[in-house]
């Protein structure tokens, strides 16, 4: 799980997060739902849970990503058979962590929709770390671009009206200082 996220390589970013970086990260962010910001009463520990799952594959088949020439249905294969692999190596826990993963690959319930959510807010806030690490705004724009419109859970929704204003700050901070 030290693999290092395919899409940051790519876009030339040095010291970038792992795969288990992020899906942790991803964790301690379901922690942010409250009792106010869930009125639809997602259980929040599937949430953890699915969280921490997702891209388990990954381990196996690495971090896949659309520019590196595997279709989305071999992906898919591939990762299945990975968490196939992984259950079976889990004992009792596996049929739990192979069902969350299907949950999560099917978007079949509100929990794995949110996960989904946080899944694509968590690359925008990385990419907009990686810019302010940098000094580098909108370096990581092609992040923003593929996740726009894509985000359902208010909640989450709220969190990335915030981003993009803070990342609006940041860029014109940048642009007065002459940095760009």
């Amino acid at each position: 799980m030290h693999v290092k996220r395919t899409g940051w390589i790519l876009c030339d970013i040095n010291d970038c997060e792992t795969i288990a970086g992020h899906m942790y990260r991803m964790g301690i962010m379901t922690f942010l739902l409250t009792e106010e910001n869930n009125p639809t009463k997602l259980d929040r520990i599937k949430c953890l849970q699915i969280a921490l799952i997702h891209d388990l594959a990954e381990c196996i088949v690495g971090d896949l990503t659309p520019h590196c020439g595997v279709s989305p249905e071999e992906k898919h294969r591939r990762e299945d058979e990975a968490m196939k692999t992984i259950s079976g190596l889990t004992g009792i826990a596996g049929d739990r962590m192979y069902e969350l993963y299907k949950e999560y690959e099917d978007q079949s319930s509100p929990e794995a929709k949110f996960a989904k959510d946080l899944d694509r807010y968590d690359m925008i806030l990385q990419a907009f770390e990686y810019e302010k690490r940098e000094n580098t705004p909108k370096k990581c724009q092609e992040f923003f671009t593929a996740t726009e419109g894509k985000f359902d859970h208010p909640f989450i929704q709220d969190l990335v009206k915030e981003l993009y204003l803070q990342r609006e700050i940041f860029e014109k901070h940048t642009v007065v200082n002459g940095h760009v």
